[in-house]
């Protein structure tokens, strides 16, 4: 029901103006028309009730939102209208009328809009005003150019009868079907959000996991030096005073992301802002890495979205190039190149070690899928692809023709 009400509020000026148009159609048949339609016009209380229902329409305009996102409220301008039709057709030929199909107009909306009982109703009302109209003509206006047109009229009336059985019930019936079929989209909306937000979430509870896993690791191995070496507990000490600050700095990480998931929270940021965030970072939890950095100035100012999944993302891609380049070369170094994409909506990060590169049957598999590997590859590159997946981005990665892997992060720019 609820997305009725959307629809009703979102139509309510369609509405108003779609009943303005019929007041117009009936100024401008009664005045300027009506012998060109053979309307009869055999009362002066037309125009009092064309006054009225000017007045009417007014103030119904000015109270059309609040009035039409009720039931009842709808229901009974739906009634007056037809109300209003059915007397502008008795002062102007009643069932002669060639326009008496226009009563098929309030229960065509009642239909759609509204439980069965309203258009039933409108029908009810509307058949009866015809038939008492048709069965009340005088002999006189039976008659056209000295033929009989009863069993015209009658066909008429009989056609009238069935166009609204027919909106009475087919077309509820498929009004009512798209409504829960709107309310279950609307439901499956609601779920997928609810999913992507508990999948990003995991996302970046992985994500800071996986990055606590080597300071921790440090951890135990520098408590088990201890033990063995008491001379080497000072520099012992410093070490895991530094990897516990690690984990606190990812443990706290954690809290933002998961409050700004939580909110659905999106930052936009320029990339020289980022790349200042991310130099931090490598600078406080990884000192060993040398991470260059190429970017322009120009590109500097750009900016994307972001949120508390983009940054640990990125420090993955960085530390893995360190691994894979300290492996090969003893260096842990790491160069970050920024550039734009080829039709200017799009920003390339792209992130290349030094290392022996990837094979290419993995290539396409890390990033979307864990590879089994003695290293533990995959788990960090999928959580990180996922992470670029929700700002709209993606992961590709390739090897460089000097040797090593280049890991390239598209993301949308803002384009506005």
């Amino acid at each position: 029901m609820s997305s009725v009400v959307n629809f009703r509020y979102q139509a309510s000026d369609q509405l108003a103006l779609l009943r303005m148009m019929g007041l117009v159609l009936k100024l401008c048949l009664t005045f300027a028309f009506a012998e060109t339609f053979g309307l009869s016009l055999h009362s002066p209380a037309l125009n009092t009730a064309l006054i009225i229902e000017a007045i009417y329409l007014g103030f119904t305009f000015w109270l059309r939102k609040p009035l039409f996102n009720s039931d009842s409220g709808l229901f009974i301008a739906l009634l007056l209208d037809t109300l209003l039709w059915i007397t502008w057709l008795y002062f102007s030929g009643g069932a002669t009328n060639a326009f008496i199909s226009l009563l098929l107009l309030p229960i065509a909306i009642a239909a759609v809009l509204l439980p069965k009982w309203a258009p039933w109703s409108l029908a009810l009302l509307s058949n009866l005003a015809y038939s008492v109209m048709l069965f009340t003509v005088p002999d006189n206006e039976m008659q056209h150019h000295g033929m009989d047109m009863r069993s015209h009229y009658l066909g008429m009336w009989l056609n009238f009868v069935i166009s609204s059985l027919v909106l009475t019930t087919s077309v509820a019936l498929i009004a009512k079907r798209l409504r829960r079929q709107e309310a279950e989209l609307g439901y499956m909306r609601e779920a997928q959000l609810r999913q992507e937000k508990l999948l990003a979430l995991g996302t970046a509870s992985a994500q800071m996991a996986h990055q606590m896993a080597t300071p921790l690791a440090s951890l135990r191995l520098l408590v088990d030096e201890l033990k063995e070496d008491e001379g080497a507990q000072n520099i012992t000490l410093d070490e895991m005073l530094l990897a516990l600050s690690v984990c606190d700095t990812r443990l706290a990480e954690l809290r933002l992301a998961t409050e700004s998931i939580r909110a659905g929270e999106f930052k936009f940021v320029t990339l020289a802002q980022l790349l200042d965030t991310l130099t931090q970072q490598v600078s406080l939890l990884m000192p060993d890495i040398s991470l260059e950095l190429k970017p322009s100035q120009q590109e500097g100012e750009l900016r994307i979205k972001y949120d508390a999944s983009l940054l640990p993302a990125l420090v993955a891609l960085i530390e893995n190039g360190a691994r894979a380049s300290g492996e090969a070369t003893g260096e842990q170094k790491v160069t970050l190149f920024l550039r734009q994409g080829q039709y200017g909506d799009e920003i390339i990060i792209a992130v290349r070690d030094y290392g022996h590169g990837i094979p290419d049957s993995l290539l396409t598999q890390l990033g979307h899928k864990i590879v089994e590997s003695p290293k533990g590859m995959g788990v960090a590159l999928m959580l990180s692809h996922a992470s670029f997946e929700r700002l709209g981005g993606k992961l590709i990665l390739g090897s460089d023709l000097a040797g090593g892997t280049v890991a390239q992060v598209h993301l949308p720019l803002l384009t506005s």
